[in-house]
């Protein structure tokens, strides 16, 4: 996302690596664009702290506090010098008002990340690891633009990486995982893409293990 940002230099923070940019619910009132570093996202659920999300230059971060006027949702944490610009509610309402341009593409990231950061956390919410697999693919499967829907098999170019990452477990893990449901003929994989036999088999599968919990 190109964006024209310079006029905004007086907004800008920078955080050494390591450090905590806030803290999970703790209240918010300010969101972040990333200029240049890394910021990683971790959330505890249970007793565990797992890593949400690393977000990379030109993604936000905290604009939930924004948009609901809630406490935060996750801990950020530099990962690297990071460089950000730091925007409230206040200078928010110039950035938007001065560059509707720049609104509109806030305004879709806004949106976008607002579904990710809520499908993300049903997937975490899981505790069986397959279901956790399982509705990974639901996920992919739900933001596809161009998808043949007449039938139930469903093709997938992503990786092993890709899946622990959205599904918050471990590649040996997710592995472990993806074979059980290759044994069962419920999944085919390639060096390329990953086949799901029958995607509504997995909404079956995912929905009854919600229920249990």
């Amino acid at each position: 996302m190109a964006m024209d940002l310079a006029a905004f230099g007086r907004f800008a923070r920078t955080f050494q690596p390591g450090e905590m940019i806030f803290s999970e619910f703790e209240p918010g009132d300010t969101f972040y664009l990333i200029q240049s570093g890394r910021v990683e996202l971790v959330k505890i659920i249970g007793d565990i702290e797992k890593t949400l999300d690393i977000l990379q230059p030109s993604e936000m971060f905290g604009e939930m506090a924004i948009l609901e006027n809630s406490p935060r949702s996750a801990t950020a944490i530099a990962l690297d010098l990071v460089k950000v610009l730091e925007f409230n509610a206040q200078n928010f309402e110039i950035l938007m008002l001065g560059n509707p341009q720049i609104a509109l593409k806030l305004l879709r990231m806004f949106t976008k990340r607002i579904y990710d950061s809520k499908r993300r956390f049903m997937i975490l919410t899981l505790d069986d690891p397959q279901a956790k697999i399982a509705d990974v693919f639901l996920m992919l499967d739900e933001i596809q633009a161009s998808i043949d829907r007449s039938t139930e098999r469903r093709e997938f170019k992503t990786t092993v990486d890709d899946i622990a990452h959205w599904a918050g477990m471990s590649i040996t893990e997710t592995r472990e995982s993806l074979g059980h449901f290759v044994t069962q003929r419920r999944m085919e994989m390639y060096p390329d893409r990953i086949v799901v036999k029958n995607i509504n088999d997995f909404s079956r599968f995912v929905n009854s293990r919600r229920k249990r919990e």
